[in-house]
């Protein structure tokens, strides 16, 4: 799962680039968003990847809360959250295999 939710995110947000990411996104520096995760939310980072645009994509989740959110970070530490939600859970092939979907 977390490499299937790692590529999907990368996928989504390549398309998006540097500019179109920042716009109308709450962005900040980076210690003081995932400061904000592990402390409101309990998140830690499940996953992480490199988009075409250079810029780092990340996962965090907490299988405790189910809540999750994706992260985008520019080279000049500036980070974006992309998308966040709920219900998170791990994936395994093994899952995946059997899934219809």
């Amino acid at each position: 799962m977390r490499q299937t939710l790692a590529l999907a995110a990368l996928a989504a947000l390549t398309a998006a680039g540097a500019a179109s990411a920042q716009q109308g996104r709450a962005c900040g520096p980076r210690d003081t968003v995932l400061e904000k995760l592990e402390k409101r939310y309990g998140e830690t980072r499940q996953s992480v990847g490199l988009a075409a645009n250079e810029q780092m994509v990340e996962v965090y989740a907490s299988p405790e809360t189910g809540t999750w959110t994706i992260l985008m970070t520019s080279a000049a530490g500036v980070t974006c959250l992309m998308a966040t939600g709920q219900a998170f859970a791990e994936w395994t092939e093994t899952e995946a295999a059997g899934d219809p979907a």
